[in-house]
């Protein structure tokens, strides 16, 4: 007989989360991790990720006891949010007032969030850390997009590069951020701000570049004062000069399914069964939906039922194919409507949005299912 119920791959914010969740049913878990803080690449480069939370993922971060453990400094609320295109009038926003919320999302530091994970997992009795694998019924696995293990499984995944990368950053501000994200659509790139307070409380931001491969790689290599200019300019001057803060770090971006996300004794959670565009945010928020799907699954499982067994897995995966295909497929279109130099198109779209700003109930239809996915 096994000494574990329950087998998760990965070392980053979501195999935690799924082994403490799993674990608060009483069930024996194997986490086959690494330490986290691993960064982005050498022990030695500077972690410079931040996530969007929404309310959903910080209910299941409260739930686990890590929520209230983040720093102060390591969390921000965001208010509100303002969303430009690339022509004069377009233009969007969203107020966590006018949809009567305590927040629109949170701005979380990723190396603070997995180091108190990382912690939690530590002192969690049914949950044992360890680098060899174990035997159990199921396995989950969450080693992120270029998951081996996946492969093993039987899985495909099916990913379209984007041929834009991801150039991110900490940047100060002169102006204080006052809790709201700010976005501009600029025809072929998306400049994300999102408000955060490290390492200066109310004046730091986290940036999220999208940019053509080229142009993100050069980018990189810019002498600081060139990036900042370029900043200024992009940024239409909304919160006076920024100023870096950080090493810069870029990655590729893709969108990408797997399937079959699950199978006899078997599961996929976060980017290794799904990765999308980040122009939303939403990612993590897609991985944290997929534990508190998989976690509802094995709580309401008949008694006589193995945890492994394919058709309880296929609950999971009938009870997140819906919305993650929706993300996907609306942040997937929303690039693509904003990276066409197609005639007519750019005025068509900078008034869709302009027109979606005035339109109450579709803003708030929108914001519900970007605060739940």
């Amino acid at each position: 007989m096994s000494a574990f119920d329950v087998r998760v791959l990965g070392s980053g914010i979501v195999s935690r989360c799924v082994a403490l969740v799993l674990a608060q049913q009483g069930l024996r878990i194997a986490l086959q991790a690494k330490p986290a803080a691993a960064g982005l690449g050498a022990p030695s480069q500077e972690d410079v990720r931040a996530y969007a939370l929404n309310p959903a993922s910080v209910g299941l971060l409260q739930r686990l006891k890590v929520w209230d453990a983040l720093p102060l400094d390591a969390r921000t609320t965001v208010l509100d949010m303002d969303i430009h295109g690339d022509a004069l009038g377009g233009h969007i926003a969203f107020s966590a007032w006018d949809h009567a919320t305590e927040a629109l999302a949170w701005i979380v530091d990723a190396a603070a969030l997995e180091s108190v994970l990382d912690t939690a997992a530590s002192f969690a009795a049914s949950v044992t850390v360890q680098p060899e694998p174990a035997a159990a019924a199921l396995t989950v696995v969450a080693e992120g997009k270029a998951s081996a293990q996946r492969a093993a499984l039987g899985a495909q995944m099916q990913r379209h590069p984007y041929g834009h990368w991801a150039l991110a950053a900490r940047l100060v501000s002169e102006q204080p951020h006052c809790g709201t994200a700010r976005q501009w659509f600029r025809s072929p790139d998306i400049l994300a701000l999102l408000p955060f307070d490290r390492p200066e409380p109310q004046q730091s931001w986290g940036l999220v570049w999208s940019q053509p491969e080229a142009q993100a790689k050069e980018m990189l290599a810019w002498p600081v004062e060139q990036f900042e200019a370029a900043l200024m300019q992009a940024s239409q001057g909304a919160v006076g000069a920024l100023r870096l803060a950080s090493e810069r770090a870029v990655w590729p971006l893709a969108i990408a399914q797997a399937e079959p996300v699950a199978g006899p004794g078997w599961a996929l959670v976060g980017d290794a069964a799904h990765v999308v565009h980040p122009l939303a945010g939403q990612g993590l928020n897609l991985g944290l939906a997929d534990v508190l799907a998989l976690d509802d699954v094995m709580a309401q499982r008949e008694a006589w039922r193995e945890l492994g067994d394919p058709a309880l897995l296929a609950r999971y995966a009938r009870k997140r194919r819906l919305g993650t295909l929706a993300m996907a497929g609306g942040t997937d279109a929303l690039w693509h409507l904003f990276a066409s130099e197609a005639p007519g198109l750019r005025e068509l779209r900078n008034h869709g949005m302009s027109l979606v700003d005035h339109v109450a109930p579709l803003k708030r239809w929108l914001m519900s299912r970007a605060m739940s996915v």
